[in-house]
């Protein structure tokens, strides 16, 4: 099972991040065609096959990639620190949503707000325990709520990605409870 964590970040980075790493590109939407995402990963020292690659998929505990309807391609749900256009339609989310972040961070989210930073969108949760999970990986957690339906009423819009994360472009102060 590690090897398949290991794979998954490797995926991670080149279907999120940086596809140039392995001598890929991907379409306008984050697609790639699996058969050449194996090819790439195993020029570059990661031994996989179409199994492995469908293992990570369906076992990944944050259902952080998808396979287009025939199968024959591969992309990240969201997380992308590259442009990428999902085509994800507007959604009106729930009237609260939480962002798990590190304590650390408070100082900076009490100015700013929550800022995509280096990422395509603010990645939100709809629930607690989803918001503390991510939250852990940067520190001691912190679970920000934020009024998501009061932001959506003032014209904010929000996606939700196919593995269930709410997405939108950044969360002024004044939303942050």
């Amino acid at each position: 099972m590690n090897n398949l964590k290991s794979i998954s970040k490797f995926m991670s980075l080149i279907l999120r991040h940086n596809p140039g790493r392995v001598g890929i590109e991907l379409d306008e939407s984050g697609w790639v065609d699996v058969d050449v995402l194996i090819a790439a990963m195993n020029a570059n020292g990661k031994s996989v096959d179409r199994n492995i690659i469908d293992e990570v998929v369906e076992t990944n505990d944050k259902k952080r990639f998808t396979f287009s309807d025939d199968g024959s391609k591969i992309r990240a749900n969201q997380g992308h620190s590259i442009n990428v256009d999902l085509k994800l339609e507007s959604k009106e989310p729930p009237e609260f949503l939480y962002h798990g972040t590190a304590t650390k961070n408070l100082a900076s989210i009490k100015v700013e707000g929550l800022d995509k930073r280096n990422r395509q969108h603010v990645h939100l949760s709809s629930d607690k325990v989803t918001a503390t999970k991510v939250g852990q990986r940067h520190g001691k957690v912190v679970i920000l709520n934020v009024r998501s339906g009061d932001m959506h009423r003032a014209g904010f819009e929000f996606f939700l990605s196919k593995n269930g994360v709410w997405l939108t472009d950044n969360v002024p102060v004044e939303y942050i409870g």
